[in-house]
């Protein structure tokens, strides 16, 4: 087979297969590739929705940042479990994590802007992937049925040749 021959091949990866044509030993591989999708997608939306929660409860908190506010006593997180007292000196800006290590100032409006169009983004996300998530839960479910059909195919056809 030539270069040009394998490259257009490879290139019909996804192929239509009719699973009342597959073994019952294929449609068990079949269900475990699709178990393994079923639960890559469903990690990849928890993770986005734990994303997601954080942004939503970031944008919450700018909520106390206001002028009465301002020089008052709060604690400070070092940790998740240990904290310093400190005073809010400036409620007009906030100091926003926008990944790898790098902060940007912000005001607190900006700030706003910012976590819902980070809320947005990571709907959409979980918007495409839900599709996809649903059509692999349906193509196991009937690779499922087809497997429990060929089961009973074949205690039927060993019953049948154990009376004879």
């Amino acid at each position: 087979m030539s270069a040009a021959g394998r490259s257009s091949s490879s290139s019909k990866m996804a192929q239509t297969v009719n699973i009342t044509d597959l073994s019952l030993q294929q449609l068990e591989g079949l269900k475990s590739q699709l178990d393994q999708e079923v639960e890559f997608l469903s990690s990849s939306i928890a993770q986005l929705k734990v994303v997601q929660t954080k942004y939503v409860e970031a944008k919450e908190c700018l909520s106390v940042l206001h002028k009465s506010n301002e020089g008052k006593q709060v604690l400070v997180p070092l940790t998740s479990s240990m904290y310093v007292p400190g005073t809010l000196s400036d409620v007009s800006s906030v100091l926003i994590d926008v990944g790898t290590g790098y902060y940007v100032e912000k005001t607190s409006e900006d700030a706003k802007d910012f976590f819902k169009r980070k809320v947005d983004f990571l709907t959409k996300q979980i918007e495409k992937i839900q599709p996809a998530l649903q059509e692999k839960h349906a193509m196991k479910q009937a690779v499922m049925e087809m497997m429990s059909i060929k089961i009973q195919q074949l205690t039927s056809a060993q019953a049948g040749t154990s009376k004879a």
